[in-house]
């Protein structure tokens, strides 16, 4: 019975194991710092600039970055659409060299632990 629930445990064990190690790694470190940074600041600019409140804010500056894009939120000042432009084209490539270290330091954990069994 414990095999069982070990092995049913085992991919959580393994995306755990991988987190920390992506997070034990400066450039992940560094790059989910500059993430947050440029999220804050699009926050904080959102919030100024649009007159939205701090969770609406920080959800646009997230799904913005992000490319998911529900639709729900849209800058309506001229300032906050050519925000908008630089946000994307300069924050998008650091959410997917973000993205792309972690997942990457995931999958290289699991390969060092080896194939599951």
């Amino acid at each position: 019975m414990a095999d069982r629930r070990n092995a049913r445990l085992k991919p959580i064990y393994d995306l755990w194991a991988g987190l920390l190690a992506a997070f034990s790694t400066p450039r992940v470190r560094a790059l989910v710092v500059l993430t947050g940074f440029m999220i804050g600041i699009a926050s904080v600019f959102y919030s100024w600039v649009e007159g939205w409140g701090w969770i609406d804010s920080i959800y646009f500056s997230v799904i913005t970055i992000s490319t998911v894009g529900y639709g729900d939120f849209a800058p309506q000042t001229l300032f906050g659409k050519l925000f908008t432009i630089f946000y994307v084209l300069c924050g998008l490539g650091v959410f997917v060299a973000t993205a792309t270290a972690i997942a990457d330091s995931i999958i290289n954990r699991a390969e060092e632990r080896g194939p599951r069994e």
